[in-house]
């Protein structure tokens, strides 16, 4: 089953967090959070966290196993801009643009086996 996580309004350029993410994808998590924290850009740390919540997502909501987690997909996309101002010569104010990025982080693994009372419950039936 796959699980994600969405960070939204990562005040980084997404061509910036494109980079990073494009150095863990199609990897394990572990090995991806091992990669994330040796590299040296500041969108590392907004990946690695994205990464970190998906499979705390997988782990805790959907019972998957925490070794078994791989990054299925990781995208990148622009968010809202923030139109801004820079004083220039002669009096004159030269636009820019501050960029911000969503980042969609899917993982997927093993499921755990159910154990204790919940084993013995039948599965609800679909109506």
């Amino acid at each position: 089953m796959a699980v994600k996580a969405i960070a939204k309004g990562v005040s980084i350029s997404p061509r910036k967090v494109r980079v990073v993410a494009s150095l863990v994808r199609g990897r394990t998590v572990a090995d991806a959070v091992t990669i994330l924290e040796h590299t040296p850009r500041r969108a590392a740390l907004a990946v690695k966290k994205a990464v970190q919540s998906a499979a705390a997502n997988a782990e805790h909501n959907h019972n998957l196993k925490p070794g078994t987690l791989a990054i299925v997909e990781i995208s990148v996309t622009a968010g809202p801009r923030l139109k801004r101002y820079r004083p220039a010569s002669h009096g004159r104010a030269l636009p820019f643009q501050r960029k911000s990025s969503h980042i969609r982080v899917v993982v997927d693994g093993e499921a755990r086996p159910v154990r204790g009372a919940a084993a013995l419950k039948p599965e609800k039936e679909a109506k």
